[in-house]
């Protein structure tokens, strides 16, 4: 009878661990295959236009952080072409996009470029500052709002945002508008919690068709560089 007994309570204690070593094993699956999102937001520099593979810098950083980092990240691109803070104002406003704000472990934006040309009259061939200071204005406002409502939805995932680059470097006057432009978005940035400003306009210090799809869209090696620059600015 006490032999059975023994048996019995052994029989059990082995079953037990057996239990637990196997919901261990597959808690710790599920840790290792947790997949992390990013939200992409932004105009067709976001979306990709340029880029003959059709990636852009977007699909670029999700293939790059899965083959060369630590990071299982899968990027939702929010990019429209042509888009405007005003216009990106309104889509994050939208019932489906804002409800997804509060999935995503990271946002990366790049935005500017079209609120910049087209306040100076949808090109850059003869500078107006006047109008492109009312268009910078309306610009810093809405960005204030986009931020805000960002950090209103996800308090904590990290944003990435990218600095605008000259699209003719060889213009200075072009040249002091971009920096300009870049300073006050840096500025604005620093008011937000875990929020990373991130320059491009080093990367594009010549215009060349090697980077260059048209006069303002990166091809494929442009994009490249972007993304690299992404991954050397922000540890994954």
């Amino acid at each position: 009878m006490k032999k059975t007994l023994v048996y019995t309570a052994t029989f059990i204690v082995i079953i037990m661990i057996g239990v637990g070593l196997v919901s261990w094993n597959q808690n710790k699956n599920a840790t290792s295959d947790e997949t992390e999102k990013m939200i992409a937001l932004g105009d067709s520099l976001t979306y990709g236009i340029g880029d003959e593979s059709g990636h852009g810098y977007v699909e670029n950083l999700e293939n790059l952080l899965k083959e060369n980092k630590d990071a299982d990240i899968k990027v939702e691109n929010y990019g429209i072409p042509d888009q405007q803070t005003d216009g990106l104002l309104k889509q994050v406003n939208q019932t489906d996009v804002k409800s997804d704000l509060g999935n995503a472990d990271y946002f990366i934006l790049f935005i500017g470029t079209n609120d910049l040309i087209e306040s100076n009259g949808g090109d850059l061939a003869e500078i107006n500052e006047g109008k492109i200071e009312a268009g910078k204005s309306d610009y810093e406002q809405n960005l204030e709002k986009i931020l805000g409502i960002i950090r209103e939805e996800n308090e904590d995932a990290p944003i990435l945002f990218l600095g605008l680059y000259n699209p003719y470097p060889d213009s200075k006057e072009i040249e002091e508008e971009v920096v300009e432009w870049n300073d006050k978005s840096q500025s604005i940035v620093n008011n937000f919690e875990r929020i990373k400003f991130i320059s491009t306009n080093d990367l594009f210090k010549e215009k060349s068709t090697e980077y260059f799809s048209d006069a303002l869209h990166p091809n494929k090696k442009g994009y490249d560089l972007i993304t690299e620059k992404i991954v050397e600015e922000y540890d994954f």
